[in-house]
């Protein structure tokens, strides 16, 4: 699963990902700074799939800081999901209040500490691995239900023994009444019919106008 790290500094960078390399996590991406973080994710993109599972974001950075930077990804659509931790100094901790009403969903601090990133980022990853299986089960269920909902507009299948009459072929309805065979299928039905004469009934009718 993708890691995206957002830092201005180096040497942080190159710590994250010592740390998170060592653990088996290979696939990391490394973002200098809050916009080049959006320009990865695609952020201006709607119908955009993100190739990120996690944001590992610095607290304080120029320009954009991390707080704002996570406030904006979490009222983008598509990123909504994803999990966001912040990486935070001990003088930063007076903006953890910003980042958790952003959306942020855990903090760390600095110096960072290897065990503690490695169990942030496992658990951070499992929640976002169960988020993922759930709405493959949405789209799955709304499939499967749309699926149904067609076939059932197409087919109104007729049960059970249904009187007609020998000789003029009308239907006898739940009422006692006789009706014309097409109304009656035409109302417990979806079928719709056009009238015309077929062959034997032409040469019954006008045996006149039918030539062999």
């Amino acid at each position: 699963m993708a890691i995206l790290v957002v830092d201005d500094s180096p040497d942080q960078h190159l710590l994250l990902r010592a740390i998170l390399s060592k653990a088996g996590h290979a696939d990391i991406v490394d973002a200098e700074s809050a916009q080049a973080a959006f320009t990865h994710l695609q952020l201006d993109e709607p119908a955009a799939s993100s190739r990120v599972d996690l944001i590992l974001m610095d607290v304080m950075m120029p320009g954009i800081d991390g707080v704002t930077a996570c406030r904006t990804i979490k009222e983008t659509d598509h990123l909504r999901d994803l999990p966001v931790i912040m990486i935070t100094a001990a003088s930063d901790l007076s903006h953890l209040k910003e980042a958790f009403a952003a959306g942020a969903m855990d903090y760390i601090s600095k110096p960072v500490n290897g065990v503690e990133l490695l169990a942030r980022v496992t658990s951070a990853l499992t929640l976002k691995q169960e988020m993922d299986r759930r709405k493959l089960r949405e789209v799955e269920l709304r499939r499967s239900n749309d699926e149904l909902q067609r076939a059932l507009k197409e087919v109104n299948t007729l049960r059970g023994l249904i009187p007609i009459c020998a000789s003029c072929k009308k239907i006898r309805n739940d009422g006692g009444f006789w009706q014309q065979l097409e109304e009656y299928l035409g109302e417990h039905s979806n079928a719709e019919f056009s009238h015309g004469l077929c062959q034997p009934c032409i040469k019954k009718l006008y045996p006149g106008v039918y030539q062999d």
